[in-house]
């Protein structure tokens, strides 16, 4: 199997939503954290509107402070939605930009202003300017599995979008489950029509725990040949222009079922743990994750008791 790439959305999906600001100087206590932990890639934020989205408003400062910080074994991602986000990313230091159509009317007018088809003429050439520069490209289709406004969405308008992407040279393409309505039959026969459309195609996957299925979701999407699992702190956030916002697949959670499995060994559980502990104690409450309630069975090596 490929290497699994563990892609934290913390910082960005976990707080979008929150209407407690972060300071900035508690951000970089977390992410300093996640550095630490092992984990591949960290978003850390959007270049979004910050009157719409307060909570991204030091993105561009998080950006220049761990340019020259970073370790070498971490990408930093950023989301952007238009030409503008584009321009602050490329002008403070973004190694993977992620970018996204909606599958659904309804969410993608609610979250970019835009049609499915609006949003898609402007981000494929975002994306080649992007590639152009020398930067990483994931591009997803949101909603991909359903919409809490719409209901089912069909796999054809999912696979025209994945089409489009291919078609325009980017290979790293993820569903996001926005209202977190996937079941692992449908993540399989999903993720598989796209390995048919192109079996070089790097997978990813974003699914929120709307309804209790995500861990099940991202073992469905494993089996699929998915090497990219997106997650979040605790199982923090979701996306506030859906109907029902609920919070995403628990990072902790995620690595714990993959170190039973015998994978991806070398990622510090117990300090993903104690990053959730701090933001449990900022927020004054409990976060969904379970192993940040149960405690974890494998040891600090990945070993199973």
């Amino acid at each position: 199997m490929d290497k699994l790439y563990i892609h934290e959305v913390g910082p960005r999906d976990g707080l979008q939503a929150e209407k407690t600001t972060v300071p900035l100087e508690e951000k970089i206590r977390w992410i300093e954290g996640l550095f630490a932990s092992g984990v591949d890639i960290i978003q850390l934020g959007s270049f979004v509107n910050p009157e719409k989205v307060p909570q991204m408003a030091d993105t561009d400062a998080l950006f220049r402070h761990f340019a020259a910080r970073k370790p070498a074994h971490v990408t930093l991602s950023g989301l952007v939605l238009n030409e503008k986000g584009l321009e602050r990313g490329l002008a403070c230091g973004v190694e993977m930009f992620c970018m996204g159509v909606s599958a659904s009317e309804t969410h993608s007018q609610k979250n970019t202003g835009m049609t499915p088809a609006e949003a898609q003429a402007r981000i494929i050439p975002m994306a080649k300017q992007a590639l152009a520069a020398g930067k990483k490209v994931q591009a997803s289709v949101q909603s991909a599995f359903g919409c809490g406004f719409e209901g089912p969405i069909p796999a054809a308008k999912v696979l025209d979008i994945v089409k489009a992407y291919l078609d325009a040279g980017i290979r790293n393409i993820s569903l996001a489950d926005t209202a977190g309505h996937a079941q692992p039959a449908q993540v399989e026969d999903l993720y598989g029509e796209i390995r048919r459309l192109d079996p070089q195609v790097e997978l990813a996957c974003h699914f929120h725990n709307t309804y209790g299925l995500g861990l099940a979701n991202c073992y469905a999407a494993l089996k699929s040949g998915v090497t990219y699992f997106e997650s979040a702190f605790g199982g923090l956030g979701g996306c506030p222009f859906t109907k029902l916002p609920a919070g995403n697949v628990s990072t902790e959670d995620l690595v714990h079922t993959f170190q039973r499995m015998g994978l991806r060994k070398d990622i510090r559980l117990d300090v993903l743990l104690d990053v959730a502990r701090q933001v449990s104690a900022f927020f004054g409450r409990e976060l969904p994750g379970f192993i940040l309630k149960s405690g974890s069975i494998v040891d600090f090596q990945g070993k199973s008791d």
